[in-house]
């Protein structure tokens, strides 16, 4: 069975999302960086998809 999730974080890089996955037991094929939401004023960067331009 295959199973898709959206994971939101403040702190974490892929690799170390990766890792903590693994170290759990669970099986990762893949992890995609999909939007960079802005926090204390940074600019919000969108990945992948049409951003209505």
């Amino acid at each position: 069975m295959q199973i898709n999730y959206m994971l939101k974080v403040e702190d974490a890089k892929l690799p170390d999302i990766q890792k903590a996955l693994k170290s759990a037991g669970i099986k990762v094929k893949s992890i995609v960086d999909l939007y960079k939401e802005s926090t204390d004023g940074e600019q919000s960067e969108q990945k992948g998809g049409d951003n209505g331009q």
